[in-house]
């Protein structure tokens, strides 16, 4: 082979291997982030799973508080309320007055990574539900003593159901028919129909109850009653208590927030100021474990693939990263401020 022959034969070797004209697929987002709320500094972090640092910081409202996805993973929504917080130990009548203006359900924007609109959700909004088909939110709304139904795309109230005192945890059933409702004040759950247009049951499960978890199934649930230190388990067919499940002394731990793994076999609770996240086996209901996490966890939720949890510590304005394998906290990662809700969503 002459030396013009050589060259040209390279040409194509390298036209055939490396000049096609073929679009190439974009590179797949691998990964999770993470979303807090910030209750005192009124915005939303946004923690990146590679990196394990805070990406980004949004301005979301007044006293951001509960937080769900759209069921696409779309859209965030978040509880906003201009009614000033009451610690314990605050007398209610020194604060100043609910600013109702501020009340709604902020709508973030996955994609654009910024607020789209904020929706009438009652008042004094704090936590919700969304429905299976995305078209509705469940949420509680404590000033009337009862559960809004919030239609998305009229950016409404449609429809309010009274359920008792203090309502606060909302869920949906898995299979998305019937909605329960914690109520602190009363502490019952609050069964309610929302095709049926009617509360079908209220029936007691401990003092204080805040949270509700369903197994995949929806036989049962779960629900935090904070002021017996513990967590009930209940019968989601006949809507009565089974048992309790004891995680520490009254007072002590404050059963907070609830999260199931994702094979549903174990169920992670965080403890307010027990200062303590609870691992407790689904199929005993016994406590397998317990970790010490941060002052005050209260929000909590765990990657795709259960490997990491992760809780919101209010007073220190920080979220806890969890090797599940060896239920240890591995980093501390800086949020706004008063660190509140914590949702996991895959990018």
């Amino acid at each position: 082979m002459n030396k013009l022959q050589w060259i040209f034969a390279g040409c194509v070797a390298v036209c055939l291997t490396g000049c096609s004209t073929a679009p190439t697929a974009p590179a797949k987002a691998t990964g999770y982030r993470v979303y807090v709320t910030n209750e005192v500094s009124g915005d939303l972090s946004v923690i990146d799973s590679e990196k394990m640092e805070v990406v980004a910081t949004v301005p979301l409202g007044k006293r951001p508080r509960g937080i769900h996805a759209s069921p696409d993973g779309k859209f965030i929504y978040v509880a906003l309320s201009g009614t000033p917080a009451a610690p314990p130990g605050v007398d209610e009548d020194t604060l100043p007055p609910p600013d109702k203006s501020a009340d709604g359900l902020a709508v973030f924007d996955v994609g654009q990574n910024k607020v789209v609109r904020v929706i009438q959700a009652g008042s004094d909004p704090e936590n919700f539900d969304v429905s299976k088909d995305g078209k509705l939110i469940f949420v509680s709304n404590e000033d009337v003593s009862g559960v809004s139904v919030v239609d998305i795309a009229a950016g409404k109230v449609i429809n309010t159901f009274h359920t008792g005192e203090q309502p606060e945890g909302v869920t949906v059933t898995p299979d998305g028919k019937l909605v329960y409702s914690t109520c602190e004040e009363d502490g019952t759950i609050a069964v309610i129909d929302p095709a049926a247009a009617k509360v079908l049951k209220v029936f007691k499960v401990g003092r204080r109850p805040r949270n509700i978890v369903f197994m995949p199934d929806g036989s049962k649930g779960y629900v935090n009653a904070e002021n017996d230190g513990g967590v009930v388990l209940f019968d989601a067919g006949k809507n009565e208590q089974v048992q309790i499940i004891g995680l520490g002394t009254p007072g002590e731990v404050k059963p907070m927030g609830l999260q199931l793994s994702p094979d549903a076999s174990k169920l992670y609770v965080s403890t307010g100021r027990g200062h303590k996240v609870f691992v407790v086996d689904t199929k005993t209901n016994l406590v397998a474990t317990s970790l010490e996490v941060g002052p005050r966890p209260w929000g909590i939720g765990i990657s795709p693939d259960g490997k990491t949890l992760f809780t919101a510590n209010g007073p220190s304005s920080d979220v806890s990263v969890v090797d599940v394998a060896t239920n240890s906290v591995t980093k501390k990662i800086k949020g706004g401020t008063g660190t509140y809700g914590l949702i996991v969503l895959p990018k």
